[in-house]
């Protein structure tokens, strides 16, 4: 097999790794690319377990890179999330929603570097505890009691119930025909009392500084946005796309000052948990756009 060849065999789970460890789609993939030029410098050596080589220097890379992000992320402006992930709706997804969901993504980050390695590594992956122990040059003990910290972390995150994608659209669905019309009785309806909506503009475009707590702020919220003309049931072919964006059906919407991403959350009493809207245009280099 040549060295090409070997590598992209474990393109996918080095490219789902870094995404995760790491909650960008650009980062995964110069983490990649890095661990490619690693892997062909590495190729006058005997490497017998080709698959381990490369999810430890993939693993470590992105452990560096996630110490160097610390200060910048600590002084981004307004709430922070991950770059979303983009599946066409052509496409088969590649990935189970709650393995990718935001609310996963985001009980990741309140975890150490090490943590979020450890828990990926053995509770997504299936590594063994050796091999983990092998990559992060820690002993077995010691990345089983990370993992127990960081699982008690994202516990909360899982989803207890089973949503299924159709339901899921019909949630999204509903919730774009409300917000055409304007109607709130209609929105009230399709938003759980205690919903959740995000946005990340990183300083760059026009974005809540802080959540919207339960269904009456996101309302008064939405019913202001600037953006609300441009979704009208006249226009709605042109303003926006559906995806599959982390998981679930989303929204790829095009607005007068560029891209913006909508994720949703289903929640188990038949209404929207959350919503996730990213502006920031540094996050969204990788959307296609509505008319592409």
């Amino acid at each position: 097999m040549s060295d090409l060849a070997a590598f992209e065999a474990h393109r996918a789970r080095l490219t789902r790794l870094a995404y995760r460890m790491l909650g960008s789609v650009s980062e995964a993939e110069d983490v990649v690319q890095d661990a490619w030029l690693r892997w062909r410098r590495a190729q006058t050596q005997i490497i017998d377990d080709p698959a381990g080589w490369l999810v430890r220097t993939a693993t470590r890379i992105c452990l560096d890179r996630m110490r160097a992000a610390r200060v910048r992320r600590e002084a981004y402006r307004g709430p922070w999330l991950p770059e979303p992930l983009i599946e066409e709706m052509s496409e088969e997804s590649l990935e189970r929603a709650e393995a990718v969901s935001v609310a996963f993504l985001l009980a990741l980050e309140r975890l150490s570097p090490l943590e979020r390695a450890v828990f990926l590594l053995h509770d997504v992956f299936g590594d063994d505890y050796g091999a983990i122990a092998e990559i992060l040059g820690r002993n077995e003990a010691a990345c089983r009691q990370l993992a127990t910290r960081a699982r008690a972390h994202v516990r909360e995150a899982r989803p207890r119930f089973s949503v299924s994608q159709d339901e899921a659209a019909r949630l999204v669905a509903a919730f774009m025909a409300a917000l055409q019309k304007n109607d709130v009785a209609a929105l009230k309806d399709v938003l759980a009392q205690d919903a959740v909506m995000i946005s990340d503009g990183g300083g760059k475009r026009k974005a809540a500084l802080r959540p919207m707590v339960g269904r009456d702020e996101i309302i008064t919220l939405l019913r202001g946005l600037a953006w609300r003309g441009s979704m009208s049931a006249a226009n709605a072919d042109a303003a926006f796309r559906f995806a599959r964006i982390n998981g679930w059906l989303g929204l790829i919407v095009e607005l007068q000052d560029g891209l913006m991403t909508l994720a949703f959350e289903p929640g188990q009493d038949g209404r929207l948990a959350a919503i996730y809207l990213v502006r920031n245009p540094d996050k969204l280099m990788h959307v296609r756009g509505v008319a592409e």
